[in-house]
């Protein structure tokens, strides 16, 4: 359960009511409806602002396949453990092409025959990321370096990034999922991906 309410707009400063609504109108264009961690960014307009110009940014960065991108944030997002974010990336990931049957293999991907090895490269480069302190080998960055130019890699490094701030904020503010992902096929947090996988084979 959210932690934080939505904010209030009637009771913003004309100034900081026009900066939420602008963000408000921009996430109901592009997910259909002002989700929860929007309204509760609210409470510090600013920082809603800087929000959603960081969301427009990645948004518009296209160097870097939309699809590969979305998987490595999905990966990040089961890493994390947040609803919201898995709800939500699971969505916009398959309208990007990727497969329910890859959602689910998620937890698996090093060995999965459903990843591509660029997939998998991409996943560990978010796995190392996400860990703290970060761990990216100078050998994987080397793979990676053979993979894409230096501003891919720019690119690809900020929206993995970019996901690990909106999981973090988002779990730890108690976002819950929004029914994105409903129907349809939903990528697992990785944690429960693991225990039920260790069940299974026990």
């Amino acid at each position: 359960m959210e932690r934080i309410g939505a904010a209030d707009v009637g009771k913003l400063g004309f100034f900081s009511g026009i900066l939420v609504r602008v963000i408000y109108c921009a996430t109901k264009r592009k997910v259909g409806k002002v989700v929860m961690p929007v309204r509760v960014a609210a409470h510090s307009p600013r920082i809603l602002w800087g929000y959603g110009q960081m969301e427009q940014s990645q948004m518009g960065a296209r160097q870097v396949e939309a699809a590969l991108k979305e998987l490595a944030q999905i990966r990040v997002a089961t890493l994390i453990g947040c609803p919201f974010s898995i709800d939500i990336g699971s969505a916009v990931g398959r309208q990007h092409g990727i497969s329910g049957e890859k959602l689910l293999a998620l937890p698996d991907y090093q060995t999965s025959p459903v990843f591509t090895a660029t997939e998998r490269l991409v996943l560990e480069y978010a796995d190392g990321m996400s860990r703290t302190p970060v761990e990216v080998s100078d050998s994987l960055f080397c793979k990676l370096q053979e993979e894409f130019t230096e501003a891919q890699l720019v690119e690809l490094t900020s929206a993995i990034a970019w996901e690990n701030y909106r999981a973090r904020f988002d779990h730890a503010l108690g976002m819950e999922s929004e029914g994105f992902s409903e129907p349809g096929y939903c990528a697992l947090p990785a944690r429960s991906a693991e225990a039920a996988s260790r069940q299974a084979a026990g």
